[in-house]
């Protein structure tokens, strides 16, 4: 009875880092720089499929064994996705579920060995138990439910603008549209007079005026710094020289 509860148990935390690895690669797709996560998803991925075969090995891998690598993989993803969250601001995936494998990991391995502590040791496991808690809490609201990428939306933007790619689901359009937040608005006329010259080299020139009339209420092109209009003419002028019968004088050559 004990082997299979404990061959079940392999199984399930086999199943969990499947899916942590399936639900990263999947939901790269809605970051504005959906290689780190992938990435991290595929090697998770990759690690629980050697682990499932590892089940049918002769001596499969302990629970302990799949507690350490949580927390080791967890432990890692937790520095990379931290970096992301805080630093880089790119990506907000790898941080909340590197938590969750950090905990179940690192709180597995004090459940199987709750029995051989003593009663200090207990008490600091579960103090423990309770900051990991916390902690993983701040991560999910920070990372999945307020986890704000205007800048990083803006800076895929201008990447796909360099790549000449204006419309579709991951033009420079549908980046700048996501790239200006209420909370911080120094980023909001970037993106406005961006979307405003894209709708203007793509011919749509109601919504340019839309996108003109938002920038003109925060300031104006006043509030943009001259080199970012000049890179987005820069380069839209590459993907089409005849774009600047289409797009207004930049301020200098007005002048």
């Amino acid at each position: 009875m004990l082997l299979l509860e404990q061959d079940s148990l392999r199984w399930i935390l086999v199943g969990f880092e499947i899916l942590i690895g399936v639900i990263l690669i999947f939901g790269s797709r809605s970051q504005p720089f959906p290689l780190p996560s992938r990435r991290f998803g595929w090697s998770i991925l990759t690690i629980g499929s050697f682990l499932a075969l590892g089940q049918y090995a002769p001596r499969p891998v302990s629970v302990i064994g799949h507690l350490f690598v949580l927390t080791l993989v967890g432990s890692f993803g937790l520095l990379v996705g931290i970096h992301h969250l805080l630093r880089t601001r790119r990506e907000v995936l790898i941080a909340p579920f590197s938590g969750f494998m950090f905990c179940v990991g690192v709180g597995g391995l004090m459940i199987t060995t709750w029995d051989d502590l003593n009663t200090f040791e207990q008490w600091s496991g579960f103090l423990a138990l309770v900051v990991l808690g916390g902690g993983q809490t701040w991560l999910v609201f920070r990372g999945l439910l307020i986890g704000r990428l205007p800048l990083a939306w803006s800076q895929a933007g201008m990447v796909a603008l360099q790549r000449g790619l204006i419309d579709g689901q991951d033009g420079a359009i549908a980046c700048f549209e996501k790239g200006w937040d209420a909370e911080e608005e120094h980023l909001n006329p970037m993106a406005y007079v961006a979307l405003h010259r894209l709708n203007l080299f793509i011919g749509n020139t109601t919504k340019a005026e839309e996108w003109w009339i938002a920038l003109e209420d925060v300031g104006g092109e006043k509030g943009v710094a001259p080199e970012w209009i000049e890179a987005i003419h820069a380069a839209l002028l590459r993907i089409e020289p005849s774009a600047a019968d289409l797009l207004p004088p930049l301020q200098n050559e007005a002048e």
